[in-house]
């Protein structure tokens, strides 16, 4: 079973966060974020993974560190959950659309971080979740899980569907490159690791 759980306390946030890759049961999320809350339960939903966060951040402030912070727990559980990454497909890409929003995601698990965003999110606030942290959510989660990951809105109106359409997206093509392939021996890659 790949699976994977961490713990990090700073002097802004207190975030337990659990994954397992192989079995998806009903995730419990508490981040004190009403809309990550959301956008974390149907991306795992979408995975096929079980996802467990409980969080406790300094959002008197704003939800900027909370976000952060699981973003970066989220990427260091998917480092380990994947050990050496032998047998899995590596790869992944996923359009889905959310009513009048297009959303893609294409995302590499080679060992290398790198974020490419390009998404025109036209409303600054959907309720109190400011929406430039949805990039900081991604950022943090590419650069510690090491994965190379690019996501873009192909169009659409609502920033709430433009929004849910990505991490729909990215939980699809995580589910493809996590998936471990029989044809595939080893790492798929020439180089041996990843």
């Amino acid at each position: 079973m790949r699976t994977a759980t961490k713990t990090r306390v700073t002097a802004e946030t207190s975030i337990e966060l659990s994954i397992n890759l192989d079995t998806q049961t009903e995730s419990t999320i508490s981040t004190g974020v009403g809309f990550l809350d959301h956008m974390l339960t149907l991306f795992a939903k979408h995975s096929r993974i079980t996802l467990n966060v409980n969080a406790i951040g300094d959002t008197y402030i704003d939800a900027h560190h909370t976000v952060e912070d699981i973003g970066i727990t989220l990427g260091l559980c998917l480092k380990e959950a994947l050990g050496d990454k032998a047998g899995i497909n590596r790869y992944g890409s996923a359009y889905v659309p959310m009513d009048e929003s297009l959303g893609f995601c294409a995302l590499d698990l080679s060992g290398r971080s790198y974020l490419v965003f390009d998404a025109e999110l036209t409303n600054p606030k959907l309720g109190d979740f400011d929406t430039e942290l949805v990039e900081e959510f991604f950022q943090a989660a590419a650069f510690n899980s090491e994965m190379n990951l690019h996501l873009r809105v192909l169009y659409g109106k609502n920033t709430h569907h433009k929004i849910e359409a990505l991490f729909k997206a990215f939980g699809r093509a995580l589910r493809e490159a996590i998936t471990i392939n029989p044809e595939i021996q080893g790492v798929n890659s020439t180089k041996g690791v990843l």
